[in-house]
């Protein structure tokens, strides 16, 4: 048994296999973004947030006063505002805020810190906006799933205030690569690969070690988190990543709620306008941010 509607989309990912060039890899995955239709609610606004392009996307529906800080995914090489924005719309919508997603610097041309650096940026941005803490979410797909954990550390460590809550899909957080299901699950998984991963963390990283807490935050000290809500596919092989990252933040008393959605694979959201469980997914992602924030409000 599975789900015809992600055997749809497997058997597109199947038919367009990933490219070996880097260009051409990045052009795979906005081209991804341009297929899906942005509804025509949405204002999009192009703004500086402290050095790093980024986009609004407001509808009329959105509370002006809340807004989800969105960090996209694509191993740290590829990825954008373009390849993410019907994501970060659909989720601005299910939660009933503005989101800002961020473009930040990618690897080879920018290796880490240089995304960590650039989130915090965003972060400072929407602070310097006037929004408060409380009624800022972070969310982010894979590598920005990865991003969303480093940045509430960095902003903890630096004296920030903290966001309300962080939303990881499918999160990237052990750059070692060192989880069971990068093998249990590799004969399911139609996108990822633990050979893949490592190219990419050697892109990312440079001479970085990749136990480097900010780099893979599975190995942070995660003290003092806000909630975190993680959903991931049962057919991925980051599976491990999001159960031992669920692991890590509970352990250090922090509240966290883990989804494994059968038969999802990698950053199944991405696929929301074909997949209903991604919809569904969205959803749930959207009433958890309504909810922890309408709590901060009430504190």
């Amino acid at each position: 048994m599975s789900d015809p509607e992600i055997d749809a989309i497997r058997a597109i990912l199947a038919a367009r296999p990933r490219p070996s060039g880097l260009a051409e890899r990045r052009e795979r995955l906005d081209s991804l973004g341009r297929h899906y239709a942005i509804p025509s609610e949405f204002r999009l606004e192009q703004v500086d947030a402290n050095g790093v392009p980024a986009e609004w996307s407001t509808s009329p529906a959105a509370d002006q006063t809340r807004a989800i800080l969105f960090l996209h995914g694509g191993g740290y090489i590829s990825g954008s505002i373009d390849s993410h924005r019907p994501l970060a719309t659909a989720i601005g919508r299910a939660a009933g805020a503005r989101t800002l997603a961020l473009g930040y610097r990618r690897a080879p041309e920018h290796q880490f810190p240089a995304a960590v650096e650039d989130v915090i940026c965003g972060y400072r941005f929407l602070l310097e906006q006037g929004l408060a803490p409380g009624r800022i979410a972070v969310a982010g797909d894979s590598a920005g799933g990865g991003l969303t954990i480093a940045l509430m550390v960095a902003a903890r460590d630096r004296g920030l205030p903290l966001p309300s809550c962080g939303w990881c899909i499918s999160p990237w957080v052990d750059l070692e690569n060192t989880g069971a299901t990068m093998s249990t699950k590799a004969a399911v998984d139609p996108l990822i690969q633990k050979s893949y991963l490592m190219e990419l963390a050697r892109s990312y990283l440079g001479a970085t070690s990749p136990r480097t807490p900010l780099a893979s935050p599975l190995f942070a000290d995660l003290k003092g988190l806000p909630p975190v809500l993680i959903q991931v596919g049962s057919a991925e092989t980051l599976l491990d990543d999001s159960v031992r990252l669920a692991g890590a933040l509970g352990a250090a008393d922090d509240v966290v709620t883990l989804e494994v959605w059968p038969y999802m694979i990698h950053a199944f959201p991405l696929f929301h306008q074909q997949v209903a469980a991604a919809r569904r997914a969205i959803e749930r992602a959207g009433h958890f941010i309504r909810s922890v924030q309408a709590a901060a409000g009430s504190a």
